[in-house]
C-alpha cells in the first residue's frame, strides 16, 4: 500500500498523483486530507469509471424522452439518479474519518466557575445564574460533570477578580466584586503549567469588569494551543429592568454649590412610565427629579439638581426606587464620592471708572462664604481704590505686574478698562493667567471693554471667545442697545445660568426680567465658542450676550452688558427677589470651578477594592505656573481608622511636573490623600484627594449575558461556545480537540448505515417520482 499525504503539495497535486500510482502500480493507494482518508485502487477507479459512464447514459437516457414528460420531471429524474450515483462513487473510495481522541483518564480539563456577583441575578429559568454552576458541577447526577469526569481529570477552580483551585462547587457564595476573564485563564494556564491539558472550561456570564484586555490572556493560550470552552449563563436581554447607566458630577466643587447632575437611566420593560430619581447625601435627600422612560433600550436622560451644603469627602447617591417585578434592583443606585470644598476663592475684578456694576456685583455676593472679590477700581491716572485686600501691600502698584501675584488669584474680571492701562506684559500676563494658569476670565461690558477698549490684535482678544477685528482700535461706544435678555438652548441648560429652581421656571424668568443694555457693537463668536445668552433688540436684532469657550487650561467669559443691576435695582423687581444676586454667585462660581492649585492631586480611580493598589497622581508647578520635575512629592495618607502613613511620589517623565506613586489599601472606607510638595527646602504648595475602599455594584451594571467576549474567547483559542441548553456535547468536543495524551481512532464513513438508508431512499424516491408522472 502506498500512502500519500498532504503535508508539502497542495491537494489536488496529491489527489490527481494517488490516482496515477493506483492505475499504473496496481497496488492501493491512501490518500489523507486532514481529518479525512481515501483508499484508491485500480478497481476502484473502474468502478468509478463506470458509475461516471452510468451517469452520462441515464443524462443522454432522459433527454431522449422528451415527448413522454415534461422538462421539469426529467431535470428531477436525472438528479436524483445522479445523486445516488455520486453515493456509490463515495463509496467505493472507502473514506475514512481519521480523529486523535484524548486517552481516558489521562488528560486534565479546567473548568473555571464564575463566582462574582452578578451570578445571583435570577435570570436562569426562574432561578439564579450560579443555580446552573452548583447543578450542573456539584450534583451526583449532573450529566455535564459526569460525561467530563469519566473522560478527563477534571480540575475545578473558581474566579472573580483572581482564580483559585475549588473542591466543590458547593463552596461557591457568588459574593466577588469584579470578574476578570482573562486574570482567571492566565492564572489557571499558570497552575496547570506541565499538564497534559485537553482544554478549559469557562462557565461565565461574560461581564468582565475590569479595565484589563483580554488579548495578552489570549496570546497566551494560542501560543499553547489551548482551547477554552465557554458557556454563557444569563439572559441576552432583562425582562423588566432599570439602571441609572451614567451620573456626571465633577470630584470637586465649593461649599452650598448647586449641582445640575445628568442622570442617565435605561430601562427594559417599563417603557412608558414615570420614575423619580433621588439625590441623597449620606442618607438625606438633597433633590429630586421625575423622568419619563422611553422605549425599551432608549436611554433617558433626568436633569437633577443637588446642593452640596455639607463640607468633606462626601458619597453622593443617585437612586430610582425599584418597580414591581424588577429582575436587578440593585442597579438602581449609583454613588459619587464628591470633595466639597470649604475655601474662599479670590477674584480680582478690575474696574476703570466708578459705576454701579462694581457696586452691585460685590453687593451679590457679599454672603456667599466661599467667594472673596477683591476689587481695584480706577479712579484717576495712576490711583485705585482698592476693596477687598487682605493686607496693606495686596495691589499697593495698582493691577499685578508679575506672573506670581496675578496667578494668586483664580478668576479676573475686567471691567469697562481699556487696552492701553496696562503695559505689552500684562496683556500677555492676562492671556497666560487663562491658558497656562488655568484660571477663568471674565470681560463685562462697557465703554472703555472688548472692541471699543482697544483690545483687538492684543493677546487679551486671543484669550476672549469673541472676534475681535484686531485693525480696530478704541473709540466711542456704540449706540445704546436696549435688550431683552434670553437663553439659547444651551444656556438652558448650563448651570451658570440657572436663576431658579428648575428650568422650565428658570427659562421663564428670563423671559420676566426688564431690559438691560449694551454700549458693544455685537460681535461674532468664535467657532469653538458657546452662547449661553442672546439680547434681542426692539427691532427684533438679537446679538450674543453671555458666551464662553475653553482657552488653553482655563475658561473666557465674555458679558456684553453694561447694567445687569437693574434686575436689582427696577421698579419691577420685588426687593425680596434674589434673581440679581443669584445670576452672579453662579457666575462667579462657575468661574472659578475647576481652576487648578499649584499642587493637583488625584486618585487614578474613585473607587478600589479593600486591598486594592491606589494609583496617586499629582501635578505640581511653582507659583508662575511652570511645571517642576525636581520637586519632592510625598503623599500623607490618612486611612479610614485614623493611622497614617507616607507614600513618596516620583517624577514620571510621561509629562513635565507629572508625579505619582501607589499604596494598598487595607480596610473598608474612605482614604484621604494630602499630597505635600516642597524644592529645595520651600514649600511650593498641597493638594488633596479622597478615595473610596469598598465593594463595587459594578457586577450588577449591563446585567445581560455578555455573549460577544465569550464567543471571541471560544473562536480564537479554537474552542467553541455553549449555551446551558447546547452543553450535551461538551465533553466530546473537548475529547476530539486533539490536545494532550491522544491516540488515533479511524471511523469509516462509507459503511455507516444511513449510507444504505440515503441510497434506498434515492432509488425509491426516483421510482415513485416516474411512476407519479407516467414514464415508469
Amino acid at each position: 500500500m502506498i500512502e500519500v499525504t498532504a503535508d508539502c503539495f497542495t491537494p489536488e497535486t496529491l489527489l490527481f498523483d494517488a490516482i496515477f500510482q493506483a492505475l499504473f502500480s496496481y497496488r492501493p493507494v491512501v490518500f489523507q486530507q486532514g481529518e479525512f482518508r481515501f483508499d484508491i485502487s485500480t478497481g476502484s477507479l473502474v468502478a468509478a469509471a463506470l458509475a461516471g459512464a452510468v451517469m452520462v447514459a441515464a443524462i443522454v437516457t432522459y433527454r431522449g424522452v422528451r415527448a413522454q414528460g415534461r422538462l421539469r420531471d426529467r431535470i428531477v429524474l436525472a438528479a436524483l439518479r445522479m445523486v445516488a450515483l455520486a453515493l456509490v462513487l463515495f463509496c467505493l473510495f472507502r473514506p475514512t474519518l481519521v480523529v486523535r481522541a484524548a486517552v481516558p483518564q489521562q488528560n486534565v480539563v479546567a473548568v473555571l466557575l464564575d463566582d462574582s456577583r452578578s451570578m445571583q441575578i435570577p435570570d436562569w429559568a426562574g432561578q439564579a445564574r450560579g443555580s446552573f454552576l452548583k447543578q450542573q458541577f456539584s450534583a451526583p447526577d449532573s450529566p455535564l460533570m459526569n460525561a467530563l469526569s469519566d473522560r478527563f481529570l477534571v480540575r475545578v477552580f473558581r474566579f472573580s477578580s483572581t482564580a483559585g483551585r475549588l473542591e466543590s462547587a458547593n463552596a461557591l457564595t457568588f459574593s466577588g466584586s469584579q470578574t476578570r476573564l482573562g486574570a482567571a485563564l492566565d492564572g489557571a494556564r499558570e497552575e496547570l503549567a506541565g499538564l497534559p491539558v485537553s482544554g478549559i472550561v469557562l462557565v461565565s456570564d461574560g461581564a468582565d469588569t475590569s479595565d484589563a484586555s483580554l488579548a495578552d490572556a489570549l496570546l497566551g493560550m494560542k501560543a499553547e494551543k489551548l482551547p477554552v470552552y465557554t458557556v454563557g449563563v444569563g439572559s441576552p436581554q432583562m425582562p423588566r429592568d432599570i439602571q441609572i447607566d451614567r451620573v456626571s458630577t465633577p470630584r470637586t466643587v465649593l461649599k452650598d454649590a448647586s449641582l445640575l447632575v445628568d442622570v442617565v437611566v435605561t430601562q427594559t420593560g417599563y417603557a412608558g412610565r414615570t420614575v423619580t430619581v433621588d439625590v441623597e447625601d449620606e442618607g438625606r435627600i438633597v433633590g429630586s427629579e421625575q423622568v419619563q422612560l422611553p422605549a425599551d433600550g432608549s436611554p433617558a436622560t433626568a436633569r437633577v439638581r443637588a446642593t452640596a451644603s455639607e463640607a468633606g469627602p462626601r458619597v453622593f447617591k443617585f437612586r430610582v426606587a425599584p418597580l414591581p417585578d424588577e429582575v436587578v434592583p440593585q442597579n438602581n443606585v449609583r454613588e459619587t464620592l464628591i470633595n466639597v470644598r470649604d475655601t474662599r476663592e479670590k477674584i480680582l475684578y478690575f474696574e476703570g471708572e466708578p459705576r454701579f456694576e462694581m457696586k452691585f456685583l460685590r453687593r451679590a455676593v457679599t454672603d456667599d462664604k466661599n467667594l472673596s472679590v477683591v476689587s481695584l477700581q480706577r479712579t484717576a491716572d495712576n490711583k485705585f481704590m482698592r476693596l477687598g485686600v487682605e493686607s496693606a501691600e495686596e495691589l499697593e502698584g495698582g493691577f499685578p505686574k508679575t506672573r506670581e501675584e496675578l496667578f494668586s488669584y483664580r478668576a479676573l474680571v475686567l471691567g469697562s478698562i481699556e487696552a492701553a492701562a496696562f503695559t505689552g506684559d500684562q496683556l500677555q500676563m492676562i492671556a497666560d493667567f487663562v491658558d497656562r494658569r488655568g484660571g477663568g476670565l471674565l470681560m463685562i461690558g462697557g465703554a472703555r471693554s472688548l472692541g471699543e477698549g482697544g483690545y483687538g490684535g492684543t493677546p487679551v482678544a486671543d484669550a476672549l471667545p469673541l472676534v475681535i477685528d484686531p485693525r480696530t482700535r478704541a473709540s466711542e461706544p456704540a449706540d445704546l442697545a436696549r435688550l431683552q435678555i434670553v437663553p439659547t438652548r444651551a444656556g438652558q441648560i448650563h448651570a451658570s445660568t440657572q436663576i431658579a429652581a428648575s428650568e422650565t421656571a428658570s427659562a421663564a424668568r428670563w423671559r420676566d426680567l426688564p431690559q438691560v443694555t449694551s454700549v458693544n457693537a455685537p460681535l461674532v463668536p468664535k467657532p469653538a465658542a458657546t452662547v449661553l445668552l442672546e439680547g434681542t433688540d426692539e427691532r427684533g436684532r438679537s446679538q450674543p450676550v453671555l458666551t464662553w469657550h475653553q482657552y488653553g487650561r482655563g475658561k473666557a467669559v465674555a458679558l456684553t452688558l453694561q447694567d445687569t443691576w437693574q434686575w436689582q435695582m427696577h421698579a419691577s423687581i420685588p426687593l425680596e427677589d434674589q434673581t440679581h444676586e443669584n445670576f452672579w454667585r453662579q457666575i462667579l462660581r462657575w468661574l472659578v470651578d475647576g481652576v487648578p492649585g499649584v499642587v493637583e492631586a488625584r486618585t487614578a480611580a474613585e473607587r478600589v477594592e479593600p486591598g486594592e493598589a491606589v494609583t496617586v497622581e499629582a501635578a505640581v508647578v511653582d507659583k508662575t505656573y511652570v511645571e517642576l520635575n525636581d520637586a519632592s512629592v510625598t503623599a500623607r495618607v490618612t486611612q479610614p481608622n485614623g493611622a497614617v502613613m507616607d507614600v513618596p511620589l516620583e517624577w514620571t517623565g510621561e509629562r513635565d511636573g507629572f508625579y505619582r506613586g501607589r499604596f494598598v489599601s487595607g480596610e473598608a472606607g474612605t482614604y484621604e490623600v494630602a499630597v505635600d510638595s516642597s524644592r529645595a527646602s520651600a514649600i511650593v504648595g498641597s493638594g488633596v484627594a479622597f478615595v473610596r475602599a469598598g465593594p463595587s455594584d459594578a457586577e450588577f451594571f449591563d446585567p445581560t449575558m455578555h455573549e460577544g467576549p465569550l464567543r471571541r474567547i471560544a473562536d480564537e483559542t479554537g474552542g467553541r461556545f455553549y449555551t446551558p441548553d447546547t452543553t450535551t456535547g461538551l465533553a466530546e468536543d473537548v475529547r476530539y480537540a486533539g490536545r494532550g495524551v491522544t491516540s488515533v481512532e479511524e471511523r469509516e464513513l462509507w459503511n455507516m448505515p444511513i449510507i444504505l438508508v440515503a441510497l434506498m431512499g434515492l432509488v425509491c424516491a426516483e421510482w415513485g417520482y416516474r411512476r407519479a408522472v407516467g414514464l415508469s
